[in-house]
C-alpha cells in the first residue's frame, strides 16, 4: 500500500512541475522587506519568459531595476525606443513608467526584478 501511495505522490508531484514549467510567464516572489525609507519596502522576483512571451504594459508604484539571468529580453518604455539586453544586463525603471517586455530569444529568458515600491499598493499595475 505504502508503494501506491509512493508512486500516486510521485505522478501529482511531477504532474505539477510539468504544469508550473509549461506556464508562459511564471513570477516567482523571492522577498519582500520593510526598508529605512518610511513608507516604502524592497520587493524582489524572478520572472521566467518562454520564448515569445510578451509581458504586456504595465507599471509599478515605484522604481524597478530588471537584470536579465538568461535569454533575451526586449524592453519598451513609453516614449522610448526599445532596449534589447542580454544575460548580464540591467535596466532601470523609473516610478510610474509604464512598459513592458518580450522574450525575443528562441529559449527561456528570465530577469531578476528588484523594486523599491510604496507600501499596500499592488505591485503591477496592468495598463490597456
Amino acid at each position: 500500500m505504502k508503494m501506491i501511495q509512493a508512486i500516486v505522490l510521485a505522478l501529482a508531484l511531477g504532474g505539477a512541475a510539468t504544469a508550473q514549467a509549461e506556464q508562459p510567464l511564471q513570477r516567482t516572489d523571492l522577498i519582500k522587506n520593510d526598508i529605512d525609507v518610511p513608507g516604502h519596502e524592497a520587493v524582489q522576483v524572478r520572472v521566467d519568459f518562454a520564448p515569445g512571451v510578451l509581458a504586456p504594459k504595465h507599471a509599478h508604484p515605484g522604481e524597478e531595476i530588471a537584470f536579465v539571468i538568461e535569454g533575451t529580453l526586449e524592453y519598451q518604455l513609453e516614449g522610448r525606443q526599445p532596449v534589447t539586453l542580454q544575460a548580464g544586463q540591467s535596466l532601470f525603471i523609473p516610478s510610474g513608467v509604464v512598459h513592458s517586455a518580450k522574450n525575443i530569444g528562441s529559449g527561456k529568458a528570465s530577469e531578476l526584478a528588484t523594486y523599491i515600491v510604496r507600501q499596500g499598493e499592488a505591485l503591477v499595475v496592468p495598463v490597456k
